[in-house]
């Protein structure tokens, strides 16, 4: 890499993107306004001249026609004064032919060449007599072996072509610091919203509140598709703020609601720690019934702390997943709902189109949520009661007989801790519906709870049946 590619680099990895912006803003804009003058420069200049050299070809022609039985030499000779007739000469091929009274003009070997024929006609400048600028024509006379050359002062048009410089520098300089003034106003607008979106994140970083939102630009809400990219960026960056906010409120909820259910069954264990440490004040029975619930409470402890492990997995990883078959994972379900729930029926139903279904998942998983799903609706059957599980290829259906869930506990079945009324005094702690919620959505599948007709509750695991 050369040196000045090095420096480039390096001025560009010092200064703010609002700094580059500007400046190339204002530089593409002071190019555009440079080369607009610089044109309009050229094409004035050449009008001028051009207009000048249109007179010297009609002088020249207009001699020739009134001095074509003239001798050599000086024709007109005024050209000196500023709007006197032009000047004019004829020149032979041969400077042995030449008068003996001195050209007026400058006499050059061009102008020879151009008398024997071998130079077309051109014009050139020169300084006249009093050190003015002029302009002449050099062409053939009319006759073999003769030139003529004719001449006027420049003065009109070089002070043309200054005035339209000092005119157009003037005009491009203006353009220039107008450019610096758009450049460095189009970053400040354009880059508003980063610069919020920057000021909003350092916020957040120094405050760890995720409340804070980037102001959008007032005014009606752009249609979807047609809102430029810094809108987009800062709306996403809302909606991603907005997802943090309602993930670290979901966090602190958890926490919270956990320390809360977590505080009776580790009382309870202290209590009965503390009762089993002075066990030779106990009678056997008293033993046994303190070491019988210090069990049941550890229990209780450990399923809640694994439930709650569960819970803190978002997804399943992409390596664990198989094709996972429905019928016998239900089967399997139902069989060991049947040995904890001897009080309760237990009945399965499977498709006949449904008997092959699969969907890609983890077994152990999916062997969970069926199992949290066949529990919750044994947990509030009467004795006697049945549970029915019907696999069909849309969805798998779990219903129970019991009281069913009220209107304004609905919504809430699947929140974590959540326990309606009814069933406080059940055991569970309130995890094993948003369990099997949590992994339906890992596995692409929704499940829904609804009031069952004729009673009781039904839960529906709608499918994403393998391909």
């Amino acid at each position: 890499m050369s040196a000045r590619r090095r420096l480039g680099a390096r001025w560009r990895r010092r200064r703010p993107l609002r700094t580059r912006l500007a400046v190339v803003a204002a530089a593409a804009v002071a190019v555009v306004a440079i080369g607009v003058c610089a044109a309009a420069f050229f094409v004035i200049r050449f009008k001028l001249y051009q207009q000048l050299d249109q007179n010297l070809a009609q002088s020249a022609t207009l001699i020739a026609q009134q001095h074509r039985s003239e001798g050599l030499g000086v024709m007109t000779g005024e050209c000196r004064f500023l709007g006197a007739p032009a000047c004019s000469q004829i020149v032979p091929a041969d400077a042995k032919d030449d008068p003996a009274k001195p050209y007026l003009l400058p006499v050059s070997g061009l102008t020879r060449s151009v008398a024997d024929g071998h130079r077309p006609a051109y014009y050139s400048n020169f300084t006249l007599p009093g050190g003015k600028p002029g302009r002449m024509y050099t062409t053939t006379f009319g006759k073999e072996g003769e030139a003529v050359q004719v001449a006027l002062r420049a003065d009109i048009a070089e002070r043309g072509v200054r005035q339209a410089a000092s005119l157009l520098a003037a005009v491009g300089g203006a353009g220039v610091l107008l450019s610096a003034v758009g450049g460095y106003w189009v970053s400040r607008t354009g880059l508003a919203p980063i610069t919020r979106l920057t000021a909003t994140a350092e916020r957040i970083a120094a405050t760890r509140d995720a409340r804070h939102r980037i102001e959008l630009p007032p005014g009606r809400p752009a249609r979807e598709g047609h809102e430029d990219e810094v809108t987009r960026l800062a709306t996403s960056f809302n909606t991603m703020l907005a997802e943090l906010e309602e993930s670290v409120t979901a966090r602190r909820r958890l926490v919270a609601d956990a320390s809360h259910e977590l505080r009776t069954p580790l009382t309870a264990l202290r209590t009965n720690a503390e009762l089993l440490a002075r066990a030779d004040r106990l009678t056997d029975a008293q033993r046994e019934r303190a070491s019988g619930a210090l069990g049941r409470q550890l229990r209780e402890v450990t399923g809640m702390v694994n439930d709650l492990i569960e819970l803190a997995r978002d997804a399943e990883p992409q390596p664990l997943l198989e094709e996972v078959r429905l019928a016998p994972l239900a089967a399997h379900a139902v069989d060991a709902a049947r040995g904890h729930w001897p009080a309760i029926r237990f009945t399965l139903q499977v498709a006949p189109e449904a008997a092959e279904l699969s969907m890609p998942g983890v077994p152990a998983r999916l062997s969970r949520l069926l199992t949290n799903l066949v529990d919750n609706a044994a947990k509030f059957s009467p004795p006697g009661g049945p549970v029915e599980v019907a696999l069909t290829r849309e969805a798998l259906t779990v219903r129970d007989h019991g009281p069913g869930i009220s209107e304004e506990d609905l919504p809430y079945v699947f929140d974590r801790f959540y326990r309606a009324e009814k069933a406080r005094a059940l055991p569970g702690s309130g995890l094993g519906l948003a369990m099997a919620r949590q992994i339906a959505h890992a596995h692409g599948s929704e499940l829904t709870a609804e009031r069952a007709p004729g009673g009781g509750a039904l839960f529906r695991l709608t499918l994403l049946p393998g391909r």
